[in-house]
C-alpha cells in the first residue's frame, strides 16, 4: 500500500498569492479575484484525498494446460465493493515468462458501488508453471493531487501450467561408455548386431546364419562371423541453467536457457525411444535431480520435471550459487557408467570448467552449446570471439561440442554425427 502525490497542483499557491499582493499593490478587483479562485482550487487540491478501494477481482483463463505457444485469453472482472471511485486505473500482475500478446494487461476506468469493470488480454505459453502476482489498483482523488496505490489478490491463485510434448530429435551420436543392457550404442565388443566386426573359429553350435559361407566355399574351412555389439547408454542432461546462461540473441527473443531446455525435452524423448537409461539436472541455485532410468513412468516424471521445476524456469532466480559445491554434487550423483549431455551457451569460463571437469572424472561429454552471439552489436561481436575460445578449448581438450546457431537441432546434430564419424 502506497500513498503519494502527485504535485499536479504544484505552483498554484504562489500563482494565488502574487495575483492577490498585486491586486492590493495595484489596486485591481480582477486580480484579487483571481487569487480568491486559486485559493479555492489550492483548498479543493488539498481537502480531497484519495479512497481507499475495495476491490474483489476474479481472474479467469480460456486454458489452465496449454501446449508450447498456444494463446490463452485471460479475462479479469473487478468489482468495486466500496465508495465510488472516480479515477481507478488497474493493472494486472501479469507472470514475468508470459507476454501479452493481444490487448492490454491494463484498464482505465470509474465505478461506482457494486459496479464491476472486466478487461481482457491473451498471453502466448511458454513451458513452466506460471502463477499470477496480484493485481494492483491505483486509485485518484477527485483532484488527482493525491494517488493511493495497494494490490488486490483474486479470489482464487490463477495458474498455468504448460508442460513440454518431450517430441523425439534425430539419433543422439553417444560416445562409447555404455551399459550391459542391449541398445544401440556400437561397442567394440564381439557379439550380436548390425555391424561386422571379425570372424573366429567356428564352434559346435554356431546358428548357421553366423557361418561365413563365403569362405567355406573359398577354403572349405568352418569360421564364424561376428558382429559389433551394441548395447544401452546411461546418459544425464545437465542443463546450464545459472544466471549467467539467461543470454538471447536479441531483445525479446527466447533466452539459451529455455533452447537448453526444449533441446534436452527432445534428447530425452529420443534417447528413452533408443532404450536408453536417461537423467536429467541442472547447475542452477535450486535442486534439480532426475535419476537415470526408463519407462512410461519415468517419462511422466521427466515431463512433470520439465514442466515445473523451478531449477529449469524461464527467468533466471535471485538465489546464491556456490559451483565448487555443486559439482561435487553432481559428481557424487552421476552414476560410473554415465556419460554427460551437457547444454550451456559457454557464457562464461565456468561453463567450460564445470564440463571439462565432468569428462576428467570419466563421464565422456558431449557439449551442446545454442548461441546467443546472433546480434551485430560490438557486444555481441566480442561476445562472439570469446565465445568461439571457449568452444575451441572444448574442442582440443577431446570434449564433442554441438555449437548450435540459428539452423534447427536436428540439422546440427546430424552435421555433427557425421564429422565425428571420420
Amino acid at each position: 500500500m502506497r500513498d503519494i502525490e502527485t504535485n499536479r497542483w504544484t505552483g498554484i499557491e504562489g500563482a494565488a498569492l502574487i495575483a492577490g499582493a498585486a491586486g492590493v499593490v495595484l489596486q485591481q478587483p480582477s486580480l484579487l479575484l483571481v487569487a480568491g479562485v486559486g485559493v479555492a482550487y489550492t483548498a479543493y487540491a488539498w481537502l480531497s484525498d484519495a479512497p481507499d478501494p475495495r476491490l474483489d477481482v476474479e481472474r479467469t483463463l480460456s486454458e489452465t494446460t496449454p501446449d508450447t505457444e498456444e494463446e490463452v485469453r485471460v479475462t479479469v472482472t473487478v468489482t468495486n465493493a466500496g465508495t465510488t471511485l472516480t479515477d481507478l486505473r488497474l493493472i494486472d500482475g501479469v507472470p514475468p515468462a508470459l507476454e501479452v500478446t493481444d490487448g492490454s494487461a491494463r484498464l482505465g476506468t470509474a465505478l461506482r458501488p457494486g459496479k464491476s469493470a472486466t478487461f481482457s488480454y491473451s498471453v502466448e505459453a511458454v513451458r513452466g508453471e506460471h502463477v499470477w502476482e496480484p493485481l494492483r489498483a491505483v486509485v485518484r482523488s477527485p483532484s488527482a493531487e493525491r494517488e493511493h496505490s495497494e494490490t488486490v489478490a483474486s479470489t482464487e491463485e490463477t495458474t498455468l501450467r504448460c508442460a513440454p510434448s518431450l517430441e523425439a530429435t534425430s539419433d543422439l551420436p553417444l560416445r562409447g561408455l555404455t551399459t550391459q543392457y542391449t541398445g544401440r550404442v556400437a561397442t567394440d565388443v564381439a557379439g550380436d548386431g548390425l555391424e561386422f566386426y571379425s570372424t573366429r573359429e567356428y564352434r559346435r553350435g554356431d546358428p548357421l546364419n553366423r557361418i561365413d559361407w563365403n569362405r567355406r566355399a573359398r577354403t572349405g574351412e568352418m569360421a564364424t562371423l561376428e558382429f559389433r555389439e551394441e548395447r544401452a547408454a546411461t546418459v544425464v542432461l545437465v542443463v546450464d541453467a545459472r544466471r549467467e546462461s539467461y543470454v538471447a540473441g536479441e531483445a525479446g527473443g527466447q533466452n539459451a536457457v529455455e533452447r537448453s531446455v526444449d533441446a534436452a525435452t527432445r534428447a530425452f524423448s529420443s534417447l528413452l525411444d533408443s532404450g536408453d537409461r536417461v537423467g536429467v539436472t541442472a547447475l542452477s541455485p535450486r535442486e534439480c535431480w532426475l535419476a537415470p532410468a526408463t519407462g512410461a513412468d519415468h517419462r511422466t516424471r521427466a515431463r512433470e520435471l520439465f514442466a515445473a521445476n523451478p531449477a529449469l524456469a524461464p527467468t533466471p532466480s535471485d538465489e546464491p550459487y556456490y559451483p565448487i559445491v555443486a559439482l561435487r554434487r553432481l559428481r557424487r550423483r552421476l552414476p560410473s557408467d554415465a556419460q554427460v549431455l551437457f547444454f550451456s551457451p559457454l557464457a562464461d569460463d565456468l561453463a567450460v570448467t564445470a564440463a571439462r571437469r565432468l569428462d576428467a572424472y570419466g563421464h565422456l561429454v558431449t557439449v551442446v552449446s545454442p548461441d546467443p552471439t546472433t546480434g551485430d552489436t560490438t557486444g555481441h561481436r566480442l561476445a562472439r570471439v570469446e565465445r568461439r575460445n571457449r568452444l575451441a578449448r572444448l574442442r582440443r581438450a577431446g570434449l564433442r561440442v554441438v555449437d548450435w546457431g540459428e539452423r534447427p537441432l536436428a540439422t546440427e546434430l546430424a552435421r555433427a554425427g557425421r564429422r565425428w564419424s571420420r
